[in-house]
C-alpha cells in the first residue's frame, strides 16, 4: 500500500493523519469503516466461474503431496538425526520440527477446507477428511467448524465474534500493564502462541462470554446447538483416538521418541495457527462495530491479508487469500490467488495486505493492539479501533 493521503491541516489532522503517528507500520493506512460502494455480488461477478469449482482430485493431490513430505521428513528425523554426531542432533531436531510443523499446518489448512466445504462437492467427503486430519492434528472438527462458523458470521462485531475479541479499556486485567515492556510483551507472545488453542478449546478462551462453563468437548456447551450436539460426540470420539493412538506409540518407543517426532511439530501447528488468525484480526488498521453499526458485509472485509514469505506456498495461501476467504468461504485454496487478483480492483482500499516481516507484525500487534476504542472526535461512535496503553 502507498503512503497516506492526507488533507494537510496545522489546526485539525484527520485520523489517519493521527494513526499514522501512533502506529509503527507507515506503509498501511486504515481500510475505510463506512458502507462500501460495491456489493458481494459485485465481487462474485469479477471472479472467474471455474473459480468456484471444487475438484475432489486436485484436492486430493494435495494433502498426497502433503502426507508424503511429512511422512519422508519423519522417516528422515528418525532414521539420521539420532545418529548425527554431538551436538549435531541439538540443531537437526529443532529445524525438523520447524519445517515438519509447516507442513502440518498445510494439513490442518487442508482439514480447514474441509469444515468450509471447500475441498470437495460432497459434504460427507469432506467430513471424513475433515475429521481424520484434524482429529490427528487434536483438533476436534466438528466443534470447531461449527464455532469457526459462528466466526465467520459475525466477523467484526464487538459482541458477537466469536474469537479475538477487542478488550475495553476498563477491561484490561491489572497485571497486564506490568507486561507493557519489550520483555513482558515477549512472554505474551511466547505463551500465546503455544497455549491459546488448547485454552481456547477447553475453556473458550478469548472468545464469547456465556451463562455457564463453554468448551469444544461438551456436547451441551451454549457453543452448540441441539442439530450439532452429536457431531460434538463424534469429534471427542475423533480425538480420543488420536490419543489412543499417541499412547501406543509413546508406550512402545518412549515419550521423548514421540516428542521429537510428532509432539513437537504439533505444538508448532499450534503456535502457526494462532500466529495466522490472531494477525488476520488484530491490527491497527482493522475497524471493529458494535451492534449500532456492524452488519455482515462490513465485518467480513474486516480482515487482512499477510506475507509469510515461502510458508504462503506451504501454508495453501491461507495468509495471503484471507480476506477472499472471509468473503466467499467455499473456494478451494488452489483458487484463491486467482480470485484475490480478481477482486482487488474492485476492493480498493478495502484490500490490505501487510508485507512487514511476521515477527514486526506480531511484536507491533502485542505492543499496539491492546484496547479498542471510538475516535473521541469521530461521529462514528460504533467503530472502534485497536490501541496502544
Amino acid at each position: 500500500m502507498g503512503a497516506y493521503q492526507r488533507n494537510i491541516s496545522s489546526h485539525n489532522p484527520t485520523f489517519d493523519e493521527k494513526f499514522e503517528k501512533q502506529t509503527t507500520c507507515p506503509k498501511t493506512k486504515r481500510m475505510p469503516s463506512e458502507k462500501p460502494p460495491f456489493t458481494l455480488a459485485t465481487l462474485k461477478k469479477a471472479i472467474p466461474a471455474h473459480c468456484f469449482q471444487r475438484s475432489l482430485l486436485r484436492s486430493f493431490s494435495y494433502l498426497v503431496y502433503d502426507l508424503s513430505v511429512c511422512c519422508t521428513l519423519f522417516y528422515i528425523a528418525k532414521t539420521y538425526i539420532p545418529t548425527l554426531p554431538s551436538p549435531l542432533p541439538y540443531l537437526a531436531w529443532p529445524l525438523y520440527w520447524f519445517i515438519q510443523g509447516a507442513f502440518m499446518t498445510g494439513i490442518w489448512v487442508i482439514g480447514h477446507e474441509c469444515g468450509h466445504h471447500a475441498f470437495s462437492e460432497y459434504q460427507w467427503v469432506d467430513n471424513i477428511v475433515g475429521l481424520i486430519l484434524h482429529s490427528a492434528l487434536m483438533t476436534p472438527f466438528f466443534a470447531w467448524k461449527y464455532s469457526h462458523r459462528r466466526h465467520h458470521s459475525n466477523t467484526g462485531s464487538l459482541t458477537h465474534d466469536e474469537v479475538y475479541l477487542p478488550r475495553f479499556k476498563d477491561s484490561i486485567p491489572w497485571y497486564s500493564k506490568h507486561l507493557n515492556n519489550p520483555v513482558g510483551r515477549v512472554i505474551r507472545i511466547v505463551s500465546m502462541l503455544f497455549l491459546a488453542f488448547p485454552l481456547y478449546l477447553l475453556f473458550n478462551a478469548s472468545s464469547q462470554k456465556h451463562d455457564h462453563f463453554a468448551n469444544h468437548y461438551d456436547p451441551y456447551s451454549p457453543i452448540f446447538n441441539d442439530s450439532e450436539r452429536l457431531q460434538v460426540v463424534i469429534s471427542d470420539a475423533g480425538i480420543l483416538t488420536a490419543l489412543y493412538v499417541f499412547y501406543s506409540l509413546s508406550k512402545a518407543h518412549g515419550f521423548a521418541w514421540f516428542f521429537c517426532t510428532y509432539l513437537a511439530p504439533l505444538l508448532v501447528v499450534f503456535a502457526l495457527f494462532i500466529i495466522i488468525t490472531y494477525l488476520h484480526h488484530t491490527n491497527p488498521t482493522l475497524p471493529h462495530y458494535d451492534n449500532s453499526e456492524w452488519e455482515w458485509f462490513r465485518g467480513a472485509l474486516s480482515t487482512i491479508d499477510l506475507d509469510f514469505g515461502w510458508l504462503n506456498t506451504v501454508l495453501h495461501h491461507v495468509t495471503n487469500t484471507h480476506i477472499c476467504h472471509h468473503l466467499i468461504s467455499t473456494i478451494p485454496h488452489y483458487h484463491a490467488l486467482e480470485a484475490t487478483e480478481a477482486i482487488k480492483p474492485v476492493l480498493g482500499d478495502y484490500y490490505q495486505i501487510d508485507s512487514t516481516p511476521i515477527h514486526k507484525v506480531l511484536y507491533r500487534a502485542a505492543k499496539e493492539c491492546i484496547y479498542a476504542e471510538p475516535d473521541h472526535d469521530s461521529k462514528d461512535k460504533g467503530v472502534y479501533w485497536y490501541r496502544p496503553y
